[in-house]
């Protein structure tokens, strides 16, 4: 009997909400484990001064920004080993992380490559210098340490492609751990080791970048893994396979690149306000990294179902993937919807240095405004990531890509100009972000209801490749 016909008592319905969250909840721990990471060094920093912490949100976005062409591009094999799953070509899925493998080093020099631009950005931005040089550390450091983050997109998304969740999720409870640890240490100089500061905060998410890889490493290499993927014979070019993750990365990659050097972009015209804007600022990021991260965890969920019921051409059930991902979206927004609007003074005041500081005194009350404002839009979060998540797993890429591109550039000339010409106040700019961003997510919810996606075909033109999926061709 097929699956699709069992009982609700045998198994769970294809694309219901039990098997979407089997693939998708160790990815929202998982990428919650990456947050928490990114929080905590914010956070320990906060107790030095605001400069220190705002030194990091920005040199940590630029660095990481650095990376996103390629991130994106070698993320994208979670799309393709899930429909090559699906339709039943288990030896491709290996395949598929090899190549990502080989565009991750060569990436690697490409990225260090780029440090001088970086530079060149922070002054430009005309950041206030108690800032400059702590964030231009945090970068340096972090930019060096750039290709264990490229090997474990690499691999995790293998394991996200094939459902095994689980080893992605250990592997970003490891690194989350040992990071915290050494952050603790390295910062604050504990236990006999010297006080680092910022430097400290980089180094300990080195550290557990590295520790994270290892779990993914072990894993993967495993013998289990290794007899049922044919790992060790994949370890080679394949042209075909390569040409389809570059053809179908590279727009998630160009998108992922142009959608951060925006959001950078954007961070540093509020920082370049002044000292209190910056503060407040990166206090609500901070939050909305919290809100907005393990999104991601249930987008790699629904590229995930998605990608393997449309490799198996199931349409209908790869759809009823993408809703069951919007509920659980919806779930874990509304959640954070609820602490914007209740708790903001709370939020804020975990980031109070130690100590008086004028400076977060006057910063603390315009983060609280901002956080409420925050909450009109955490829904519509939901709405986007899940949405085009199952856009990308159907191959629809460059149109995800045009329509998220120009959202982000919209954003810049409209923050620079309400801001620095018109010299409205930080609330009224954050205000005006929103209302675009809310328009937007509506976009992207109309292209899905257009169900073209569900008739696009990936894997089906390669030689000795599996059947496309039912439906006219990319």
């Amino acid at each position: 009997m097929d699956k699709t016909q069992m009982p609700h008592s045998v198994v769970p319905t294809p694309g219901g909400m039990r098997e979407m969250l089997a693939i998708a909840l160790p990815m929202v721990v998982s990428h919650g484990c990456e947050t928490l990471l990114i929080f905590t060094d914010r956070l320990f920093l906060s107790r030095l001064g605001p400069e220190q912490m705002s030194a990091a949100m920005a040199g940590g976005l630029t660095s990481f920004m650095m990376m996103t062409f390629f991130i994106g591009l070698t993320g994208y094999a979670t799309a393709l080993v899930a429909q090559y799953l699906g339709a039943g070509e288990r030896q491709r899925c290996a395949l598929v992380v090899s190549q990502a493998l080989l565009i991750a080093l060569v990436a690697y020099p490409l990225i260090l490559a780029g440090r001088p631009l970086a530079h060149g950005l922070f002054a430009l931005a005309g950041i206030a210098p108690e800032q400059l040089a702590p964030q231009r550390q945090y970068f340096d450091i972090l930019l060096y340490g750039a290709l264990p983050v490229l090997l474990r997109t690499c691999l995790a998304s293998f394991f996200s492609g094939i459902g095994r969740t689980r080893v992605v999720m250990l592997a970003a409870l490891v690194a989350m751990l040992v990071n915290v640890g050494a952050n603790y240490l390295l910062i604050f100089g504990r236990f006999g080791v010297p006080a680092l500061g910022i430097r400290g905060a980089a180094w300990g998410t080195l550290l557990g970048s590295l520790c994270g890889l290892a779990v993914l490493v072990a894993v993967y290499f495993g013998r289990d893994n290794r007899q049922a993927y044919g790992v060790l014979d994949a370890l080679r070019l394949e042209r075909a396979v390569m040409k389809k993750l570059l053809r179908f990365g590279s727009p998630a990659g160009v998108e992922m690149f142009l959608n951060l050097l925006a959001f950078t972009v954007m961070i540093l015209i509020f920082h370049s306000h002044g000292l209190t804007t910056a503060t407040a600022v990166t206090v609500v990021f901070n939050w909305d990294m919290v809100s907005f991260v393990p999104l991601i965890g249930i987008q790699i969920g629904v590229v995930s179902l998605v990608g393997r019921y449309l490799g198996a051409s199931h349409p209908e059930i790869a759809e009823r993937a993408a809703i069951s991902g919007l509920k659980m979206g919806w779930i874990y927004s509304s959640v954070i919807l609820l602490l914007f609007v209740c708790l903001p003074e709370q939020l804020v005041e975990i980031f109070r240095p130690q100590g008086a500081d004028e400076t977060f005194s006057q910063a603390a009350p315009l983060a609280v405004g901002m956080l409420r404002l925050a909450s009109l839009y955490v829904l519509a979060d939901a709405v986007m990531v899940v949405f085009s998540g199952a856009l990308r797993a159907a191959g629809d890429t460059f149109w995800a890509m045009t329509v998220s591109v120009t959202m982000h550039w919209l954003l810049v000339p409209l923050l620079f100009v309400l801001l620095k010409v018109f010299q409205l106040p930080p609330q009224s700019a954050w205000l005006a972000l929103i209302g675009l961003f809310l328009c937007f997510s509506g976009v992207f919810y109309l292209r899905y209801r257009s169900g073209r996606w569900k008739h696009l075909a990936m894997i089906g033109d390669e030689p000795g490749g599996p059947l496309a999926v039912s439906g006219g061709g990319a």
